[in-house]
């Protein structure tokens, strides 16, 4: 699934070419995604401008006077921006058709989703969608830090891990980024959450911060469907130091990668470098 990383990838790649145009139609080959997509997506948005795109969470809106569109690529969605005769595959679902401007020639946003767990739907202006009202703070922001982590822990007996994934305690930190960011911060992943202490909570903020954002600049972190808005794959992934190397040596002491089950995803750590 693609994580925080890959949809902040995402948002930079279109917005340039989707800020401040204008939509002619909205193309809609079925009628839902994973949620059936509302009627107002292709009755409000024709002739909206797109005033801004907007990253919340592992979400992005399309914001316009009339609303927002909200959209979520799901396990392996992708949003391109191409010519308006590009050659048509058996996933590309919804096509946002873009005016011809000076200097700018007509242009589809086409969403692209083999698996259809993504989605596509509509927010009225004013309001907050039901999908982000419960969320959290985002990561990249002074509103996250060490302090929020260690109030928000306190008697809670789930692994940290767990705590850290948890949208309503901080937005966007999935598997990859957590297992990654919990071996740089030297914490067990199946520690109880509660039990981790102020201190480590400050260092293990500070590297969700700085993988998520070094992450971002690599172009996020490839796995088998996902590939950026340009058809390119990120590369962050050759730089896991834990994640997907169960059994392989950690690069930092040689000890063998753990793997463990927490919340049915797959967790990795090293039993030397973490406690």
């Amino acid at each position: 699934m693609p994580e925080l990383p890959e949809v902040e990838t995402t948002r930079r790649g279109i917005a340039p070419h989707v800020e401040g145009r204008r939509v002619d139609a909205v193309i809609l080959r079925r009628p839902d995604l994973r949620w059936p997509i509302p009627r107002e997506v292709g009755d409000l948005l024709p002739g909206q401008r797109i005033d801004a795109v907007e990253r919340r969470a592992k979400y992005l809106l399309l914001h316009t006077r009339a609303g927002s569109a909200l959209m979520h690529l799901g396990m392996s969605g992708m949003l391109r921006v191409l010519p308006p005769d590009a050659p048509l595959g058996p996933h590309d679902h919804v096509d946002i058709a873009l005016a011809a401007e000076t200097n700018r020639p007509a242009r589809v946003l086409r969403f692209t989703d083999p698996r259809r767990f993504g989605c596509l739907l509509w927010q009225p202006p004013g309001q907050t969608h039901e999908l982000l009202t419960a969320l959290g703070p985002e990561p990249l922001t002074d509103a996250f830090d060490g302090d929020l982590l260690w109030q928000r822990s306190r008697g809670r007996s789930a692994a940290v891990k767990l705590f850290l994934m948890d949208n309503a305690v901080v937005v966007g930190v999935g598997n990859i980024y957590a297992s990654e960011a919990l071996f740089a911060a030297g914490i067990d992943p199946r520690r109880a959450a509660g039990k981790v202490s102020r201190e480590r909570y400050g260092r293990l903020a500070a590297e969700v911060k700085r993988i998520l954002g070094w992450a971002i600049e690599r172009g996020g972190t490839t796995l088998r469907d996902f590939l950026n808005p340009d058809g390119a794959p990120g590369y962050f992934f050759r730089e896991l130091n834990v994640y997907g190397r169960a059994g392989e040596p950690c690069k930092v002491c040689g000890t063998p990668v753990r793997q463990v089950t927490l919340g049915q995803r797959s967790t990795f750590w090293c039993p030397r470098c973490q406690r």
